[in-house]
């Protein structure tokens, strides 16, 4: 028997992952509808840039995505429904929506959730503003408490409290949304949609971006498209309401809508 080993390292989980398998349990649940899409990004892009150029600050794509994504579901209401525990939708006048923000703690990157509150009243600047103050100031913006006690707990005992508090929508708004942006395309190049296990009643997955050609006024050229995946809860949201969400959605990324 030799006595020789293999060497390896052993480092802990962030707590924050416990929220990652937490979602996973809950949304085999749901009947998810899922829709891949491209959007024409081009001149969005070519903004942010032109932005940076002229002022040296580089302005959020994910919170270009939220303003826009808010600005949609003002439009379809439905599509940030929740269904309460008397099978009831309960439809709030504010869109909350929530994301997870990169942050650095100890050298180390971790995403944080973050619930931006009523994005209906705010502009894409102070979204934007709200996103580097997070990254700036993480423990006073979002993990209170209450979050870093209640990570501790163990699974089973979370996942009664999500049970019953997502049954209850004007509790779980206090701590999550029923609309989540999730963006793994900034960790990679090239196109490429991701497929998430959705768990609230919108996801949005912003994938990869890539350059192809595209018709601009019936002439071909190279254009930049940006993959999303739509993922919806079927047992909330209609077909119908679902087609004209995306194609509102998609109108207003391809038009900048806000950025001006």
């Amino acid at each position: 028997m030799s006595g020789n080993q293999e060497k390896y390292d052993i480092e802990s989980i962030p707590k924050m992952r416990r929220f990652a398998l937490d979602a996973g349990h809950l949304g085999r649940k749901r009947h998810i509808v899922h829709g891949l899409i491209e959007v024409d990004v081009t001149e969005v892009r070519n903004q942010i840039k032109q932005y940076k150029e002229n002022t040296g600050e580089t302005l959020s794509f994910t919170a270009f995505l939220i303003y826009c994504l808010s600005e949609a579901i003002q439009k379809n209401p439905h599509l940030h429904a929740y269904r309460n525990w008397r099978n009831q939708l309960v439809i709030f006048e504010d869109i909350n929506i929530n994301t997870m923000i990169e942050i650095d703690r100890n050298g180390r990157k971790i995403p944080i959730p973050h619930v931006f509150k009523a994005t209906n009243q705010k502009t894409y600047l102070d979204i934007h503003n709200e996103i580097r103050a997070t990254q700036a100031n993480p423990r006073q913006t979002v993990e209170s408490k209450f979050m870093e006690g209640f990570l501790f707990l163990p699974g089973f005992i979370r996942r009664m409290f999500y049970w019953i508090v997502m049954r209850m929508p004007t509790i779980f708004r206090s701590y999550s949304s029923s609309v989540m942006v999730t963006a793994v395309g900034m960790f990679g190049q090239g196109g490429g949609w991701g497929i998430t296990v959705a768990n609230v009643t919108l996801t949005v997955t912003v994938g990869g971006i890539a350059k192809k050609p595209g018709v601009v006024d019936e002439q071909v050229e190279i254009r930049e498209y940006l993959d999303l995946t739509i993922s919806i809860d079927h047992d909330v949201v209609d077909g119908a309401p679902m087609v004209r969400f995306v194609n509102y959605f998609r109108e207003l990324i391809e038009s900048g809508y806000g950025l001006m």
